[in-house]
């Protein structure tokens, strides 16, 4: 069975099981567009067909273009990747447990090993108010987060944190800006990435947002909450996207289409973006002081994880592709050795992100290959 007929099978069943409600899917080998389609329904309520052109609020596939962002500044001499973040912050300086304040580094926030902990910046009064933390403006939010416990010394573990949210600041800072100023001069400009923005250019090119059901994908309230893999619960807020005045989050605040995104991927791949060693830094493994940063067989690279012993981490990709996801119902991946580049976007979280789809669509692939 060929390429198409495998994914059109994997998406045309996770539609009509409700799993997802609409999905874009793109795959280039070498840079030829191997598969190119979009399934399924942008808005279920309206009776809104997918395109391929749709805008899909990113969250954290926002994270990989602010990483762009920041070593392209490496590259123009703005920014140095073994610095302390004081340097840039001067007032950022989170403690430990025991009162010390240890150095943190860029490197360290672009790969999850800063220590910064993902525990909300409002009060337990705030919340109760309903406080909308997005509002609460950047210097504040960075004081609110230098103010929390850091979890480990920094480079001495991995936890998926806001580590993100603070390196778009400084970007932004370093343009005289915000941090879309930033991301549009050195990667969303160059790319051509048009709808990559923190807000919708295009409203009625928007897809509504949907949440893992009992029953089948649901409409996404706002806020709305649903239990995570992880034992946790993921609570989505789908209506900042429409926010003008919300914290321009470096870590998921972005809204933008699959084409764009790829367009970023390939920048990745191939080149072009970033000076050559700048870029096979970036891609490469940046946790190795670490056993398994990212849980077995996976370690982390400056953009997602990166697989460091593919059989156990359980998948058909090679050493040393690149993978990451975004929670309202996003995967992708690199994989240099195929010369392959992945885009899945979905408008339904987490199956899209992080449930069997993603496996599904993984494994077709390579079964095709």
């Amino acid at each position: 069975m060929d390429l198409q007929h495998r994914l059109d099978a994997v998406v045309g069943k996770a539609v009509a099981e409700r799993r997802i409600v609409g999905a874009v899917l793109l795959v280039r080998r070498n840079g030829r567009a191997l598969y190119e389609k979009a399934h399924g329904l942008a808005d279920r309520e309206a009776g809104r067909p997918m395109a391929l052109d749709a805008i899909f609020r990113l969250s954290s596939l926002t994270k990989p273009i602010v990483a762009a962002t920041v070593l392209a500044l490496v590259d123009a001499g703005k920014m140095a990747l073994d610095a302390p973040v004081t340097d840039y912050l001067p007032e950022f300086r989170p403690r430990l447990a025991d009162g010390t304040v240890p150095e943190i580094t860029v490197h360290q926030l672009l790969t999850h090993t800063s220590g910064l902990s993902s525990a909300s910046t409002l009060t337990a009064a705030e919340q109760a108010a309903g406080v909308n933390r997005w509002h609460l403006g950047a210097d504040e939010i960075m004081t609110r987060l230098a103010g929390l416990p850091l979890l480990f010394t920094p480079g001495t573990g991995w936890a998926y944190g806001p580590g993100l949210d603070v390196l778009a600041v400084i970007a932004g800072k370093l343009v005289g800006g915000q941090p879309e100023d930033a991301i549009r001069k050195y990667v969303t400009g160059p790319l051509g990435m048009v709808d990559s923005r923190f807000g919708v250019t295009d409203l009625s090119r928007l897809a509504a947002a949907y949440a893992d059901g009992a029953e089948g994908a649901v409409l996404m309230g706002d806020p709305h909450s649903v239990p995570n893999d992880f034992g946790g619960v993921t609570t989505y807020d789908p209506g900042r996207i429409f926010d003008a005045k919300a914290f321009q989050a470096g870590g998921g605040g972005m809204a933008g289409t699959g084409g764009d995104f790829m367009a970023l991927l390939e920048a990745l791949r191939t080149g072009g973006l970033l000076k050559p060693e700048t870029l096979a830094r970036g891609m490469d493994n940046q946790t190795s002081q670490l056993p398994h940063a990212q849980g077995p067989g996976w370690q982390f690279s400056y953009f997602g994880a990166w697989i460091d012993d593919p059989a156990l981490a359980g998948t058909p990709a090679p050493r040393g592709t690149n993978r990451w996801g975004g929670i309202y119902g996003h995967n992708w991946f690199v994989d240099p050795v195929n010369q392959l580049t992945v885009v899945s976007m979905s408008n339904t979280g987490l199956e899209g992100s992080d449930g069997a789809y993603v496996a599904q669509v993984r494994d077709a692939i390579y079964a095709a290959l």
